[in-house]
């Protein structure tokens, strides 16, 4: 070996490892929590893999304040855009798929093979729902057949700010699986990253960051699920609960405070999320506007305009 060889060898061995600092993802900047605190994330072998930060009832009002800010402009764009960004976010998640193959493989305990599959299905769902996004309202609307002079239209239209408590276990392939369906449809989202494994939910927040998808429609905040959901299911601004991570008790809790002001509530319940997941998640949080027009009086022809 030559002595440059050596040298070089040497100095990376010496070197300092550039340990990653994960922030919030609020408003399309990434704040730490307001509180200062943080909490050690551990692997599934209980081996310290990070620092998250601990979110703040604080956080959780900021991020409410984000989400409505940006309500408007999200629900306001064509189906047809909302559908480009979700792709968009697809790419970037694409290109950044190693490094979540490797947080995925130690937030699950999976070996490299399984999280790859995990983190593939995670970038196919974008895509799937990137492609719902001008289709939904022909399911979920059309017209309707009145005995009357009358044009009868049904159409869906987002419901507004969603909380969503992500799943627990699935850190990466269940979060998008919550997340995606709520924004395509033109809603904004405040996402509750797994308690015990948030960094794959932390990393997504810069894939969104860079992928078109204006600040505020997607906030994600970690730290102790229970701290954080009290104050949403609370909160007058916010529209509709997603409890897919809640326990049965938190989530009795969540859906009593959620009554305060009707918020549109979706109760957890066992989901395999490597399966087809169907458009339930998609109208869980659409609201039905139906017009009537009148068509004028029938002529003998049966039809007047």
């Amino acid at each position: 070996m030559s002595e440059k060889s050596e040298k070089s060898e040497k100095s990376e061995q010496n070197r300092l490892s550039v340990f990653k600092t994960y922030k919030l993802y609020v408003g399309g900047k990434f704040p730490r929590s307001e509180s200062g605190r943080v909490y050690e994330v551990t692997s599934s072998k209980g081996e310290w893999l990070a620092n998250a930060p601990q979110s703040s009832r604080k956080d959780a009002r900021d991020a409410v304040v984000a989400a409505r800010k940006a309500f408007g402009g999200w629900a306001g764009k064509t189906a047809y855009n909302r559908g480009q960004i979700l792709y968009r976010v697809a790419e970037m998640l694409q290109g950044r798929r190693e490094q979540f193959v490797a947080e995925v493989a130690d937030a699950e305990g999976l070996s490299k093979a399984k999280a790859g599959a995990q983190v593939d299905a995670a970038i196919d769902r974008w895509v799937w729902y990137a492609g719902w996004t001008d289709k939904i309202a022909q399911i979920a609307g059309g017209a309707n057949p009145v005995a009357g002079p009358y044009f009868n239209l049904s159409s869906p239209e987002p419901t507004g700010v969603v909380a969503v408590v992500a799943p627990q276990e699935s850190s990466l392939l269940g979060l998008v699986s919550v997340i995606a369906p709520v924004i395509a449809t033109g809603n904004t989202a405040v996402v509750i990253a797994s308690e015990a494994a948030p960094l794959p939910a932390l990393s997504l927040g810069e894939v969104l960051a860079t992928s078109d998808l204006p600040g505020g429609v997607v906030n994600i905040l970690s730290g102790r699920t229970a701290e954080i959901a009290a104050p949403l299911a609370a909160h007058q601004d916010v529209n509709a609960l997603d409890l897919c991570g809640a326990d049965e008790q938190l989530a009795k809790e969540l859906e009593v405070a959620a009554a305060e002001n009707l918020k549109r509530v979706l109760r957890p319940q066992p989901v395999d999320w490597s399966a087809d997941q169907g458009t339930h998640r998609l109208t869980a949080f659409l609201e039905t506007k139906t017009v009537w027009h009148p068509t004028g009086s029938l002529g003998a022809s049966g039809s007047a305009y």
